[in-house]
């Protein structure tokens, strides 16, 4: 009974992490760790509570890696902003203007949070 309550378990994260669709630093970070976390967590205790809190503190750590990683990729395009990265604006479905020039970029492409590149100012926004 407890291996099949922990392989069901387990299939199911492995189910969900396969079908997430993050595509920030933030959010394969946490996605990662939390299938590893319930992973783990379920293997040592052989119960679905012991899944659960490895999961979540899988994810919690995971994300904590991934913002690290997703400012470290940011730095590559110059000094970080002391206040953090502004956000732009929405205009329309996919669409985001720059807090820096107003110029309008199509966003569909980019994840939410993701960085988005001001090419007149030569900047860093998230979209929001």
């Amino acid at each position: 009974m407890k291996k099949n309550c922990f392989a069901t378990v387990s299939a199911l994260v492995l189910g969900s992490f396969a079908l997430s669709s993050c595509d920030t630093p933030v959010g394969q970070g946490a996605g990662i760790g939390a299938a590893t976390g319930a992973i783990i967590g379920g293997a040592a205790t052989g119960h679905v509570r012991g899944a659960a809190v490895g999961a979540a503190i899988g994810a919690g750590t995971g994300a904590l890696i991934g913002a690290a990683v997703e400012e470290d990729q940011a730095s590559r395009y110059g000094p970080l902003p002391t206040r953090g990265y502004p956000i732009g604006r929405w205009v329309g479905p996919g669409l985001v203007k720059s807090p820096y020039t107003g110029r309008v970029y199509d966003v569909r492409e980019v994840p939410p949070g993701g960085l988005v590149r001001d090419v007149d100012e030569n900047r860093l926004f998230r979209r929001p």
